[in-house]
């Protein structure tokens, strides 16, 4: 095994198989099974996920809502794919805790880094909901900096396409894909692997990043075991 603790960054988007919008539960059925097998061989396991496929933040003032206030319904949606995801891990006979960066005392605790670190050594999977708590920061610099306070190995951002490529592979098939790239190079040639924010959080402190396709069932495993799969950012 490669890693012992990484966290996995999941997009809402992903979550709606091949809806327009909410959940698809067949996805998130496919998703437990999957973090199920690497559970199994002694993976310690964080998430975070992102609230896309029930509302963004950043499109709140395109329909005249105040960013911040937009930004908060944002969170709110992540707290909603967090229980949905909770429910479904522990369908599949998982054990989880549900962490929010805003109290929401009825349905997950408030997010204590001591607490987490205690949650993952217990097995206990810990699902990061509601962001960092404020507004105007992205799900993918939470998870940046919940994978660095709880000292992952690596950011393991699962997406729809295999990999970072020269251009986006849908609109341009002679695109060429990496299998490693570096920080530097990444910023140099203004590839998009996260916000510039979640990026340099993870450039300055050393913590790698693996894109690939969390849809094709075996991908999480084989990462997790050491195998080229998706693209390298170190």
């Amino acid at each position: 095994m490669k890693f012992k603790r990484i966290l996995l960054k999941l997009s809402g988007e992903a979550l709606m198989g091949k809806k327009k919008y909410g959940i698809d539960p067949q996805r998130l059925e496919q998703y437990a099974q999957e973090i199920r097998k690497v559970k199994d061989i002694g993976l310690e396991i964080a998430i975070v996920i992102g609230g896309g496929n029930i509302f963004r933040g950043e499109s709140a003032e395109a329909i005249g809502i105040d960013r911040v206030q937009g930004d908060y319904m944002g969170m709110l949606a992540t707290v909603i794919n967090g229980m949905a995801l909770q429910s479904a891990l522990e369908k599949a006979g998982m054990f989880t805790r549900l962490m929010s960066g805003i109290k929401v005392e009825q349905v997950c605790e408030q997010f204590i880094r001591r607490r987490a670190v205690r949650h993952l050594e217990k097995g206990r999977i810990v699902i990061f909901g509601a962001g960092i708590g404020n507004p105007y920061f992205t799900t993918d610099t939470t998870a940046s900096l919940r994978a660095i306070e709880i000292e992952a190995e690596v950011v393991l951002k699962g997406t729809r396409v295999d990999g970072l490529y020269t251009a986006d592979p849908e609109k341009h098939p002679d695109a060429k894909r990496f299998t490693q790239i570096s920080f530097q190079e990444v910023f140099k040639n203004g590839y998009e692997v996260m916000d510039m924010t979640a990026f340099t959080l993870c450039q300055e402190n050393n913590l790698p990043i693996i894109i690939f396709d969390m849809n094709k069932p075996g991908n999480l495993m084989k990462i997790v075991q050491g195998d080229e799969v998706g693209t390298l950012v170190h």
